[in-house]
């Protein structure tokens, strides 16, 4: 529990951010799996484990299927960012691939000023 009376407590108080879900700057992120933190490594085979959208259902959320909505636009979103990045990389790749073929070209093109 945070002391949420004394001046300290303020303090953390008013510095704590919160987030349903995961923040916009980290949700384009790739997802990493740690094989450390997995529930069968970690949890015992007689431990019950849940996900928290269930009890609070149960316990008069309302939101879970707005919830799982969101998830899974977030989840397309972050699929189609995915695959633009690897476009790039293929791109950057295919550009430094053909650089020798091309190089006479932008001499050229440099001595007339059409590239800069």
């Amino acid at each position: 529990m945070l002391l949420y009376t004394t001046k300290q407590g303020q303090d953390a108080l008013d510095h704590l951010k919160m987030f349903a879900g995961i923040p916009p700057p980290y949700d384009k992120k790739k997802g990493m799996v740690v094989p450390a933190a997995l529930k069968v490594l970690c949890l015992k085979p007689t431990q019950k484990c849940a996900y928290l959208c269930r009890p609070a259902h149960e316990g008069g959320w309302k939101y879970q299927l707005v919830t799982i909505t969101l998830e899974e636009k977030r989840k397309e979103k972050a699929m189609i960012h995915h695959q633009k990045k690897q476009l790039m990389r293929l791109r950057k790749q295919a550009e430094k691939n053909i650089e020798k073929k091309t190089d006479k070209f932008t001499e050229v093109l440099k001595t007339h000023s059409f590239l800069v």
